[in-house]
């Protein structure tokens, strides 16, 4: 596999981004099975990082590289701040951002597909509701969504209590414009439930959805209220599993293999 570190100049966001690139080679050395075939397009794996991280952070806490190596597909993981992966109410617009222009900006440096089939959004925690948010706000653009240990946050049922904590208020401010995430119900630019029903009014293809928490995970609730959500709008092709584990990355190092053999079924590796 390439692994590179990319710096460059977002016009959405007006500032400076980073995000790592892992890219598959036919011969990755000793130990590791290489990438197959070279393709002219490689597809492609947006996975976003989680509240507390940055681009780095599934490089530093998994083997995502050895585990795309023998699979033939691109990993792009971006830097999205606090964004929550939304065109935020008082700040950038990081669903243009994810949505738009960084498909264009990566596309431009390395042999990417962008073909809707070929490009799939996957994340943990913020990311992994930020991969809902991206894939159902652009079902033209995702093929296929990967949840992890996240829900739609702006539940109508109420915000978990794990979000309860002193200091979220500001950055949901500027996220969202409101301090109780409650307010958001329908909202169509925050609210996840209300995107998945336009994405279905619009009458085009929907992206497949693998959704999954630890059942000590303290978001595990609203994962369940939100795949009771999609287990009750069957125009989804939605899994939901649920396992041992808590909201860490003993658990997301593991679901990201199931996911990624469940993307690939078949595939080498997968």
């Amino acid at each position: 596999m390439a692994l590179m570190e990319v710096d460059f100049y977002s016009e959405v966001l007006g500032l400076q981004n980073q995000a790592f690139v892992i890219l598959p080679q036919k011969e990755s050395g000793v130990g590791i099975q290489g990438g197959g075939t070279k393709k002219d397009r490689y597809p492609v794996l947006w996975l976003l990082h989680g509240a507390s991280d940055d681009h780095t952070i599934w490089l530093r806490r998994t083997s995502i590289e050895r585990y795309v190596a023998s699979l033939g597909i691109a990993v792009i993981m971006p830097n999205a701040h606090l964004s929550s992966y939304v065109n935020m109410a008082h700040g950038q617009r990081y669903q243009d951002f994810f949505t738009t222009e960084l498909p264009k900006i990566m596309g431009e440096f390395f042999a990417l597909s962008d073909r809707r089939e070929d490009n799939w959004v996957a994340g943990l925690s913020m990311g992994g509701a930020g991969a809902l948010s991206l894939g159902l706000s652009r079902p033209d653009v995702f093929s296929a969504i990967g949840c992890f240990s996240a829900g739609n946050l702006n539940m109508r049922a109420g915000r978990p209590p794990g979000l309860r904590k002193s200091g979220k208020a500001p950055r949901d401010i500027a996220v969202f414009g409101v301090e109780d995430r409650t307010q958001l119900k329908g909202n169509i630019d925050y609210d996840c439930f209300a995107k998945a029903e336009a994405a279905i009014a619009s009458g085009k293809a929907l992206p497949r959805i693998f959704h999954c928490v630890g059942t000590e995970d303290f978001l595990y609730d609203n994962a369940k209220l939100t795949a009771d959500w999609f287990k009750a709008h069957p125009q989804f092709n939605y899994e939901f599993h649920e396992g041992s584990g808590a909201h860490t990355w003993e658990f997301w190092d593991d679901w990201v293999q199931r996911f990624l053999a469940w993307l690939l079924p078949g595939a080498q590796g997968a």
